[in-house]
């Protein structure tokens, strides 16, 4: 059982001991003190939460809701939801946060507790390591009964939603529904489920294949959105001759594409080929993480603009996106950010930008994705354990490959001539990750296979 408090928010396994998973205890603990930070910091006593449909979100979405009343705040409650559903929610309520309760793309039994600010931005790092202080304080004061808060129920913000998406500039309906798409979805039985066969309709796409779209939290497969847990979509998309797939995470803040011969667009192109669209129509500067790849750089630079590479983490990628005036950004696991709408991963807009790029564009999505630079990405990791010492191996690390550029502000990336390596502790599970890059799968993953090694001879284990 695993209990994980970082910049990503609370994030645990159901059931077990207090302190070593999400539970009740536990949550009602982090609530608590994350209701009276915003009491204290905004001056407001009103929270937006909205919740994925995983089994456990009703259990966990009461203990929430009646933590907030008994501290005197009130709570706006959109049901189940998307996370860039509720942070859109936050600043039109003029709340002073938000809650959603998704772990995201971990498996059933995980949940978590995402803290938003008033702006409907994740906490940042300095506001997070102040939640837990308040949270470990025993002094905490409840209201008292006429006190109390209230809940109001609000299911109309997924349709407020598609409403801003449809009134962006570059969503091009009239060229989507031009098109006559035909679209198979999957949406692993959680709240994309609900939104996205609306949002497909709206954009003027007629014919929508769905699969796995009951909002029961019963994933079918891992739902995190990778190609090897897509291979049901991919079957349906050919099985239909589909002219693409679309998959999403369960709070619908991830996006892939499958291409309509059944092989993946990659998530990575996500970002890439979105940027592109967006940058040829509003020409400016992007970001990613570190752990993204390179395409990007080299679709900005073609276009006029800058690249720049944070830390990993939504709340990382938004404040270098302020710093540079990026006009789009986002992260290489299928998230996109376009400030035009708002400051959060989003697939609903990704999905609206990309239809009406590969409307346009007016040939099928595998040759969309081979007219971008071509490069490859190892996702590896190495499930830590209480006696790994990550700091001094990743000081080992380094000196190792003292004579390479290196990039030490989330972790460690090692840069080669045309590849990379990157090293980082993850924000959201007990592992480490090592993402290597390069311009063959083969590069890519020999290069990890060679970190990989130098790891295990550090840290002395099989």
């Amino acid at each position: 059982m695993s209990l994980i408090k970082s910049i990503s928010g609370i994030r645990g396994t159901i059931g077990g001991k207090r302190g070593d998973a999400l539970t009740p205890p536990d949550i009602i603990k982090f609530t608590a003190a994350f209701g009276n930070w915003v009491l204290t910091n905004t001056d407001n006593n009103k929270i937006v939460i909205g919740r994925d449909a995983r089994v456990s979100g009703e259990m966990v979405r009461n203990l929430v809701v009646g933590t907030l009343q008994s501290i005197g705040i009130d709570v706006i409650d959109l049901g189940l939801s998307t996370t860039p559903t509720v942070e859109l929610a936050v600043p039109d309520e003029k709340a002073g946060g938000g809650i959603i309760l998704t772990a995201s793309h971990n498996p059933k039994q995980w949940n978590a507790l995402k803290l938003l600010n008033q702006k409907g931005e994740f906490i940042s790092e300095a506001e997070g390591k102040l939640l837990l202080k308040i949270a470990e304080k025993s002094n905490l004061e409840y209201a008292y009964v006429d006190n109390l808060g209230k809940v109001k129920y609000d299911n109309s913000y997924l349709s407020k939603h598609i409403e801003k998406i449809l009134a962006l500039p570059l969503v091009d309906t009239g060229a989507i529904r031009k098109a006559n798409f035909k679209i198979a979805i999957d949406c692993v039985n959680s709240s994309g489920g609900i939104v996205i066969p609306i949002l497909l309709k709206a954009l003027g796409v007629k014919t929508v294949h769905e699969l796995y779209c009951e909002p029961d939290g019963q994933f079918p497969h891992n739902p995190e959105p990778l190609p090897e847990n897509l291979t049901a979509l991919s079957h349906l998309v050919v099985s239909k001759k589909a002219d693409l797939g679309i998959a999403v995470d369960p709070d619908v803040d991830r996006l892939c594409f499958v291409c309509q011969d059944g092989t993946m667009f990659g998530e990575e192109y996500t970002l890439v080929a979105v940027s592109d669209y967006v940058l040829a129509n509003t020409p400016g500067n992007t970001v990613s993480n570190l752990s993204s790849t390179r395409a990007l750089k080299d679709v900005t630079e073609r276009l006029g603009g800058i690249y720049n590479a944070s830390a990993v983490g939504e709340v990382n990628v938004v404040q270098k996106m302020k710093e540079t005036e990026a006009v789009i950004g986002g992260e290489g696991n299928g998230g996109i950010i376009y400030p035009e709408l708002h400051y959060g991963r989003d697939a609903l807009v990704g999905i609206a930008l990309f239809l009406s790029h590969l409307a346009k564009f007016g040939k099928p999505a595998s040759i969309l994705r081979s007219t971008y630079p071509s490069y490859f990405i190892s996702k590896n990791k190495i499930i830590l354990t209480p006696e790994m010492d990550i700091d001094a191996l990743l000081i080992e690390l380094k000196k190792r490959y003292k004579k390479q550029p290196q990039n030490t502000i989330d972790g460690l990336k090692i840069e080669f001539e045309n590849q990379w390596v990157h090293l980082r502790k993850s924000n959201t599970e007990p592992i480490i990750r090592i993402y290597s890059e390069g311009s063959s799968e083969t590069v890519a993953e020999n290069l990890a296979k060679k970190i990989i090694g130098d790891i295990k001879e550090v840290l002395k284990f099989d």
